[in-house]
């Protein structure tokens, strides 16, 4: 069947709609993520012309959508920015099979809007509903739709007005309203952010951690950080080995920064970029005179491996106050533990705000807990930095 329109009766659900060649895909997510109470796939489709079609004649009906790379018709990577035009605001997560071709689309995708990606299911295990899958894609649905609704000034569960199920018209009047963005912030949560002072130590390294919708948040962040900082970057981004080393590669060929995944070994230099490899939990030790980067797999934290906050503790242990760091987007609360280090040993913590966030976890997570000196649009972020560092 080409496409298939859901008929879940859950009231004001997250809605999914599933773009993927593969029936037996296709049935295998909608059964996992109905499952859940607060998720409604309302639209199956065979392809991304269908998608976009599906999509322009249902404007404001779909949270997240999740898209094949490889179809017949028109791919993933042709829809996507097709899908962007017809609903900015839309959370897309791109889904395919783990070998490093899609893994280089996944990552230009990502590049080009998509929120994240999930490895589609290929062994009989997983087909069957293995968990970790299961797992993985309801979280990143809830989170991913749970942030288009609150961009739409809704949650999940309550009714929508008229205007809010146009999502194209609603962001249009959020941007007219001429808030500040602290201003938009406390009117959606009722709270505060405290922001307290920045370290007064001169900072030697800056430590950065992302997760959902960190390539594009990474990206524009190092494209206009100055080298001349001069200083090591560990980097951990949410994300398996194989999208890891890919990731390296568009850091340098995209930014004036070489980046690298980190080894067990390897010496942070000045003007060079380390990034934890998927897989592993990238730490940093003394060793002599110099700082070197070691990996280990011990278990996951938040959820992760790699994880923040083991980098960040280690990065305390070796440089005490002088550290910078930056959490930028992503879902959950890895990070949150460690920046609490970096401050009670007289570090500084920046986050990324909430209006340009894909998802306000990690960032809203540590600013929320008052560890931040400063919270800020992307946009905004590398200047803030440099001018730590005078530059």
């Amino acid at each position: 069947m080409a496409i298939t329109t859901g008929t879940s009766s859950k009231d004001n659900a997250i809605r999914v709609m599933v773009v993927d060649d593969s029936a037996v895909i296709r049935g295998l997510i909608t059964r996992m993520l109905e499952e859940d109470q607060q998720i409604s796939v309302v639209a199956s489709v065979a392809n991304g012309q269908l998608a976009v079609n599906y999509l322009e004649r249902q404007p404001g009906q779909i949270d997240v959508i999740i898209l094949d790379i490889e179809m017949p018709v028109m791919d993933g990577l042709t829809a996507l920015p097709l899908l962007i035009k017809t609903d900015p605001n839309i959370k897309i997560i791109m889904a395919s099979t783990l070998t490093k071709r899609n893994a280089e689309i996944s990552i230009r995708a990502m590049t080009a809007g998509a929120a994240d990606y999930v490895p589609k299911p290929t062994t009989s295990r997983e087909i069957s509903g293995g968990n970790d899958f299961r797992q993985e894609i309801i979280n990143k649905v809830k989170s991913l739709g749970t942030a288009h609704r609150q961009a739409l000034g809704l949650t999940v569960g309550r009714r929508a007005t008229a205007a809010a199920r146009n999502p194209v018209k609603a962001g249009a009047a959020a941007a007219a309203s001429g808030a500040s963005d602290t201003q938009r912030w406390e009117i959606k949560s009722g709270e505060k952010i405290n922001l307290r002072p920045a370290g007064t130590a001169k900072a030697d390294i800056l430590v950065v951690g992302s997760s959902t919708g960190g390539p594009q948040a990474l990206f524009e962040f190092l494209k206009t950080l100055p080298i001349e900082i001069n200083v090591p970057v560990m980097i951990t981004q949410h994300m398996p080995a194989t999208f890891t080393s890919i990731l390296a590669d568009h850091i340098t060929r995209m930014t004036k920064w070489p980046c690298q995944e980190g080894k067990n070994g390897d010496v942070l230099r000045p003007g060079k970029i380390l990034l934890a490899p998927g897989g592993f939990h990238m730490t940093v030790v003394q060793k002599g005179t110099e700082r070197v980067i070691a990996l280990n797999e011990e278990p996951p934290e938040n959820f992760c491996r790699p994880a923040v906050d083991p980098m960040l503790r280690s990065v305390v242990k070796v440089f005490g106050p002088r550290v910078l760091t930056v959490i930028l987007t992503g879902m959950g609360n890895d990070g949150a533990k460690g920046s609490k280090q970096v401050v009670e040993a007289g570090g500084t913590v920046v986050a990324q705000d909430e209006k340009t966030s894909v998802v306000w976890g990690m960032p809203g997570a540590v600013a929320s807990a008052g560890l931040c000196s400063a919270v800020l649009p992307i946009s905004q972020i590398a200047g803030h930095v440099a001018r730590v560092f005078k530059c």
